[in-house]
């Protein structure tokens, strides 16, 4: 029986979650072993051409170059995975959408635009179909192997539904945002990764975009009445890794 042919594409990002997937270390060569590597430029010189079984995207979308790029992986792979929080909602690329005018975002960066063709920057689903996503800025290693194990089962891998306080009361956490004051977003934002922020005594920064039934609006309104956080300061906590989410918006647009 043939291994399931997997192919790894990078668009705008910064390469952290390839770089996560070449870290598994104690399951990199279980993986390997069961699948078929065939496009990975940052693990390979000789790369094969599609069609794939499983397609992932790391980075958004911000070029015109990369959205036919895109359109071309996705006929090519079966599943395609959004990979890491760039390709699931445009991530810190996205941040130029809020920055200002576009063009003005474009002279800040490059000294010549005359060749510069550039979009604003969203996750992969606003122009293709999504099959599965891995959150994360970079992605959580164990929720890339249990996907890797549910795609080779033929099953659906059960990701955390529940947003980072869940994960902060298991671990017997102190409240952040309670009992130290700090503007931390675990409360909208999608669990799995094991609230590795605040158990490190920093506030979570919503980089998993946002958790069911978020009330993002809510948060917002804590961090400028309670916490005395500026509206400008308020509104890059909630659009700068997910901006583009339409719950994250409401935190972004409630002070």
């Amino acid at each position: 029986m043939a291994k399931p042919k997997i192919a790894v594409f990078k668009f705008s990002s910064c390469a952290g979650c390839q770089l996560s997937i070449l870290n598994i270390e104690d399951h990199l060569l279980d993986v390997a072993g069961a699948v078929d590597i065939a496009y990975c430029v940052m693990a390979k010189r000789e790369n094969r051409e599609g069609p794939y079984d499983i397609g992932f995207v790391e980075g958004a979308v911000t070029s015109p170059k990369e959205l036919l790029e895109l359109k071309k992986i996705r006929e090519e792979c079966k599943v395609l995975v959004a990979l890491g929080t760039c390709a699931c909602f445009g991530g810190l690329p996205s941040i130029k959408n809020f920055a200002g005018p576009q063009r003005e975002m474009e002279e800040r960066v490059y000294t010549e635009l005359w060749d510069l063709k550039s979009i604003p920057a969203h996750g992969i689903d606003y122009y293709v179909k999504v099959d599965a996503y891995l959150r994360g800025c970079a992605i959580d290693v164990g929720e890339l192997v249990q996907l890797v194990k549910s795609a080779l089962l033929g099953v659906n891998p059960h990701f955390r539904p529940h947003s980072v306080c869940n994960e902060c009361k298991l671990k017997e956490n102190v409240c952040l945002l309670v009992n130290k004051g700090k503007p931390c977003m675990g409360s909208v934002t999608a669990a799995g990764c094991d609230a590795l922020c605040p158990s490190l005594g920093r506030p979570c920064e919503g980089c998993r975009g946002p958790a069911n039934d978020a009330n993002a609006a809510s948060l917002a309104r804590t961090f400028s009445v309670d916490l005395g956080l500026s509206r400008d300061d308020v509104r890059r906590k909630f659009l700068k890794y997910a901006g583009n989410t339409p719950e994250f918006k409401k935190g972004a647009e409630a002070v």
